[in-house]
């Protein structure tokens, strides 16, 4: 029988007084002290952050948890791998430290640099046009550039994973003919304004050319002028074959979020945008 509604908010309720403790537990790991006000947390609640006060300034706390199986490989220490990539306004971590609930659970919290700044949107799909100045556009095309020229051996999603999530999800072959370091998960809960910074760095690695600017295009049809602003910015990447198999890529993957509950309301102009590249 599945759980009903209430009994799925207790659930909730009581995983994210858990993953409270955990913050406090990493905090008096750190020796920092949480910042007052309400946690930040992410999908699914498998994660929490927040700002923290330090001896040395203002820094950022997060930890994620994870089934002990899943708590590894590239994804895992992706934030930290992320140092790696200089040149753009994002946040370093400083220390991080592990600790499990032995065959449960696997918890990693990292202590990052404190970007200063506010989140263009408070979910992952932008829901009303924001307002961004053209230095911003322009700060945010040269930080795309930064990124996918940066070597790295890690991997968003090999071509054998993106074509079966193209053709499970659409019914369609594509071939992937040209990569490079992407975000991987560029969305507008990720990017900061009025200055832009870039949060959030599991998932960055090789992927299509071309998958940024696709992610951030696809989490904006909901707000067509801001849409238009995103496409003008990258024309010359998605007005071409390669960007065709990114937004293709891209869309697929998102309609799979939407089968799991997810940003439900993007499922229509996916499926138009879909319609529209189909050859």
């Amino acid at each position: 029988m599945d759980p009903t509604a209430a009994e799925v908010a207790e659930a909730d309720r009581q995983f994210s007084e858990w993953m409270r403790g955990n913050l406090d537990r990493a905090a008096e790991h750190f020796g920092v002290t949480v910042a007052a006000g309400e946690p930040v947390f992410g999908w699914r609640l498998r994660s929490i952050s927040a700002p923290v006060d330090s001896p040395d300034g203002h820094r950022w706390l997060r930890v994620v948890s994870e089934q002990i199986q899943w708590a590894q490989g590239d994804w895992w220490t992706g934030n930290r791998d992320a140092n790696t990539i200089t040149g753009i306004r994002k946040p370093r971590v400083l220390d991080a430290v592990e600790w499990e609930i032995p065959e449960v659970r696997r918890q990693r919290a990292e202590l990052m640099t404190h970007v200063p700044g506010r989140p263009c949107s408070g979910t992952d799909a932008l829901r009303a046009e924001v307002e961004l100045p053209a230095a911003w556009w322009a700060e945010l095309r040269r930080s795309l550039d930064v990124i996918s020229s940066t070597p790295t051996a890690r991997m968003r999603k090999d071509e054998p994973a993106i074509r079966k999530a193209v053709r499970d999800a659409l019914g369609l072959s594509i071939e992937v003919s040209e990569w490079e370091t992407v975000h991987g998960d560029l969305h507008w809960a990720n990017l900061l304004q009025p200055e832009l910074g870039i949060l959030d760095w599991e998932l960055w690695g090789r992927g299509p050319v071309g998958t940024d600017a696709a992610s951030l295009y696809c989490y904006s049809l909901l707000a067509p002028r801001t849409a238009a602003t995103v496409w003008n910015t990258f024309a010359d990447v998605l007005d071409s074959p390669t960007g065709t198999t990114a937004l293709l890529y891209v869309a697929a993957r998102l309609l799979h979020r939407v089968d799991m509950g997810d940003h439900p309301e993007l499922a229509d102009p996916l499926r138009r945008l879909v319609d529209e590249l189909e050859p």
